[in-house]
């Protein structure tokens, strides 16, 4: 069902460092480290995500002021289901983040879609196949 969630951290590097060390005991590596390219609200904010090898499932994402909000992503099996969820949650009244589409600088077939709950939660469906 769950596929990745995020959280968000104003000292990014304090958090990556406290991340690391925890995560270590339990064989959780530093998977993904990147700074971003398409979020102009913030071109350039680091974003990291730690997991076993070949799955980073908890993501830490840079924010300048504290954040409450959170992002969890659903595990899609298909791209129709992708589109489904996204149209489903627009016609329950969620705010648009993000249209379905490809993501590739996540990887070559990551296909998702973004919306904004009743609360403000950043909520995805992803499918990773192509």
């Amino acid at each position: 069902m769950i596929d990745h969630i995020s959280t968000y951290a104003t000292d990014y590097a304090a958090t990556v460092s406290f991340y690391r060390q925890v995560f270590a005991g339990l064989g959780y590596t530093l998977q993904h480290e990147f700074e971003t390219a398409w979020d102009d609200g913030q071109l350039g904010r680091r974003v990291c995500a730690f997991g076993e090898q070949g799955s980073p499932m908890f993501w830490i994402i840079e924010s300048s002021t504290p954040s409450t909000g959170r992002h969890i992503a659903f595990k899609a099996a298909s791209r129709p289901q992708v589109d489904a969820f996204y149209k489903a949650a627009i016609k329950q009244g969620a705010k648009d983040n993000g249209a379905p589409g490809l993501r590739p600088q996540y990887h070559e077939h990551y296909y998702a879609a973004f919306v904004f709950d009743p609360d403000g939660n950043d909520i995805e469906a992803v499918c990773h196949t192509g």
